[in-house]
């Protein structure tokens, strides 16, 4: 059976997406984002969108661009700096809505859309503050008797995350959508891929689909062409973040984005310089075109 041929670029992306959406940002922190879509994100006129991520410069340029109106995540965090500087601003100006969960519930909320089911539990959250700050969150008794044959325990219910688009990278794909990580972990890629209507995948490099073998073990073809709506090759796509094993953090630049949330004449000119110019522009303005 032939591959489908799924291929496209970052403005085609960005073009099918609308104010309002839902979008869910895989990778971790500031390791393995999807930063080229993140960046044709952040030219374009979209705005009022709710981000879903295990956050890290993805979340911080969007709430700096104004265009994310709400952020749901597990932490935001630039990893080597521990505070992502644009988001904590965001969140002390109130210019966002905040929903911050514990990184199993963002985890159990993706699940339950990727499974189609309204809610999970989880014992997450019990015992805190989590429910008075977030009263959306409710909590469900369970039908089943608990170990001493009593009443089932009172339960958190994570309501299911549903995205309208999950953007992802990956370190080899083919063209027809299947991907490859190569790092350590596929962090939750697989399912902010499931949780979506509609999954945008950049990867480092486009493989034939039988050589997946000669870059890594089965358990790392995670992610399916029947997930994947789209695939674009885009070395160095996931910079200034990690995408080992290709390559490492790019740590002198992201202290200089991590710089710009000092004054606005500071991120007027890194925005001038690195995010009002095409992709191919800002990978030769950092030294990573080839």
């Amino acid at each position: 059976m032939a591959v489908p041929d799924k291929r496209t670029t970052e403005d085609e992306v960005v073009a099918s997406l609308r104010d309002g959406m839902t979008i869910g940002i895989g990778g971790w922190g500031s390791r393995r984002k999807p930063m080229s879509l993140v960046r044709a994100i952040l030219r374009s006129s979209l705005t009022d969108l709710t981000i879903v991520s295990y956050g890290g410069p993805d979340v911080g340029l969007l709430c700096r661009s104004g265009q994310a109106s709400r952020v749901v995540s597990g932490f935001v965090s630039l990893d080597s700096i521990p505070l992502e500087p644009h988001y904590r601003a965001a969140r002390q100006s109130s210019s966002i809505e905040a929903t911050e969960l514990d990184e199993g519930m963002l985890l159990l909320g993706l699940m339950a859309a990727a499974w189609r089911v309204p809610f999970l539990p989880t014992r997450a959250g019990l015992g805190s503050d989590l429910l008075t700050v977030m009263p959306q969150i409710r909590t469900v008794r369970s039908p089943y008797p608990g170990p001493d044959g009593g009443e089932g325990e009172e339960l958190v219910a994570v309501p299911a995350l549903a995205l309208d688009v999950a953007l992802i990278h990956m370190n080899r794909a083919d063209r027809g959508g299947n991907g490859q990580f190569l790092g350590q972990d596929l962090y939750m890629d697989d399912h902010m891929a499931m949780a979506a209507e509609r999954t945008f995948m950049t990867c480092e490099r486009l493989i034939a689909t039988e050589d997946f073998a000669d870059h890594g073990p089965l358990q790392t073809q995670r992610i399916s062409r029947l997930m994947v709506t789209g695939v674009i090759e885009r070395p160095h796509a996931a910079h200034f973040t990690e995408c080992p094993p290709d390559y490492e953090r790019d740590e002198a630049f992201q202290k200089q984005y991590a710089a710009t949330a000092k004054s606005d004449e500071a991120w007027d000119a890194f925005r001038a310089t690195y995010l009002d110019v095409t992709e191919d522009e800002y990978q030769r303005a950092v030294g990573v075109a080839r």
